[in-house]
């Protein structure tokens, strides 16, 4: 154990230093005729050297400079010894150059009180030992602090980007990882081991991650691809429909292909957008021009809806028809003007139609009945029919007549009720047969 440290040793090692630049210490040397600077010690003086050219002044301040240098170099390690900012057994190293330094000094000062002040530093660094002692570990322990407050910081980090491998946000996640690198980096660095540790964890969730949005952008790209060629197939048949008149089924084309767009599937934007103002156009200008035709249609269908209206009056004029074969001529001839007309609303053509058919029928009918009257075939089936009743209720009346003179009465009425039967059948087939004569 070291012995205890005197205070007042303590404290003329710190002022003993300084004290002698407090001083003026070109008293403490002179100047020879010659030239010579000599020093002053206790011991009697001796020459320190010379400054030719210059006078006596000059040459004593040029020594007096390099005293004070060295003094200040003493003063200096004191100061910093007290502050413990030194290593003692650096400031004893120190201590050890001063003093030769200050044995082989050329300098004007003095040199015996700048040398018992070195003498009183170890001391100083003795009694301060203890604080740098402390100040070290206190040094150490925030080191230490420190240390675990990176490991934290870096730990959070590795951490979160763990969290973060699975995530299906792709651009989000891709810019919070880049934040978080950029955390890393501004982060002190830690010893090797440590640093490599926590990188490790950092860096692998990064590139798995990475890897996993590069395969799904990859197979997306794939994706892109496949609907890009059906929605250009889409497009271009499309643009193939522009021009088609024909309204309904192109219409119902159009339907179709939106259909198979929407079915499609999304695909990468920019293409998506191209493609779809192209389908767009076609599909905009083919309804455009179905549109515009329409509307001309209507004009033209409320026309000649009100000449079917007109021309149908005069079909119905025809009714009632006494003579068919002109009512067939005046007809025929309304019906090639009805034809010629051009479209008319759909919707309101059945009722029309009805009324035109109800005159055909009429003149259909009666041609059909006056055909039948003047058939010889019928007539003479009809003539048949006649002579046959005639000659039935003959029969009947002879039946009756002979069964009434042999007293059979029962069978005479029999006989009389078919004849009167006959007799009433025979005055229907009498009028057929007018008719057919008519």
């Amino acid at each position: 154990m070291s012995d205890p440290v005197n205070p007042d040793q303590v404290n003329q090692a710190v002022s003993g230093a300084a004290a002698v630049l407090i001083g003026d210490p070109s008293k403490f040397g002179r100047v020879a005729e010659d030239g010579t600077v000599y020093v002053i010690t206790p011991s009697g003086e001796r020459p320190v050297g010379s400054y030719p050219g210059k006078n006596a002044d000059e040459a004593l301040a040029y020594f007096v400079k390099k005293f004070e240098m060295l003094a200040s170099e003493v003063a200096l390690l004191s100061a910093r010894i007290r502050s413990g900012a030194m290593v003692p057994s650096d400031a004893l190293e120190a201590v050890t150059k001063l003093k030769t330094q200050i044995e082989n000094l050329n300098g004007v000062g003095d040199l015996a009180k700048l040398a018992q002040s070195v003498e009183q530093i170890p001391a100083l660094i003795e009694n301060h030992k203890a604080a740098y002692e402390s100040k070290k570990q206190a040094q150490a322990a925030e080191k230490a602090a420190r240390k675990i407050e990176i490991i934290a910081q870096k730990e959070a980090i590795a951490a979160q980007a763990e969290s973060l491998v699975d995530s299906v946000n792709w651009k989000a996640t891709t810019e919070k990882l880049k934040e978080l690198l950029d955390e890393w980096k501004k982060a002190p660095r830690l010893d090797k081991a440590s640093d490599a540790q926590l990188w490790k964890r950092f860096s692998s969730s990064r590139n798995k991650f990475d890897k996993r949005r590069r395969t799904h952008f990859a197979t997306l790209d794939i994706e892109f691809k496949r609907v890009q060629a059906i929605k250009e197939e889409i497009v271009k048949e499309a643009e193939t429909l522009v021009n088609s008149k024909d309204w309904l089924k192109t219409a119902q084309k159009f339907k179709s292909l939106m259909d198979k767009w929407k079915a499609a599937g999304r695909g990468k934007k920019s293409a998506d957008t191209a493609l779809w103002n192209r389908f767009k156009t076609a599909q905009d200008s083919f309804f455009a021009a179905k549109n515009a035709d329409l509307e001309k249609r209507q004009g033209s269908m409320a026309i000649n809806l009100q000449k079917r209206e007109s021309l149908l009056l005069e079909f119905e004029a025809l009714l009632p028809i006494s003579d068919f074969k002109a009512a067939r001529r005046s007809f025929r001839d309304l019906e090639g003007k009805w034809q010629k007309i051009g479209i008319t609303d759909r919707k309101k053509m059945p009722a029309l139609q009805v009324r035109v058919d109800k005159v055909a029928q009429a003149i259909s009918e009666l041609e059909n009945n006056h055909a039948r009257r003047s058939d010889p075939t019928a007539i003479a089936q009809a003539n048949k029919v006649v002579q046959g009743l005639v000659e039935a209720i003959e029969n009947y009346e002879k039946q009756a007549a002979k069964a009434q003179a042999a007293g059979q009465t029962a069978k005479a009425m029999l006989a009389q009720e078919a004849a009167a039967a006959r007799r009433v059948w025979l005055e229907e087939a009498q009028k057929g047969l007018t008719d057919f004569a008519s």
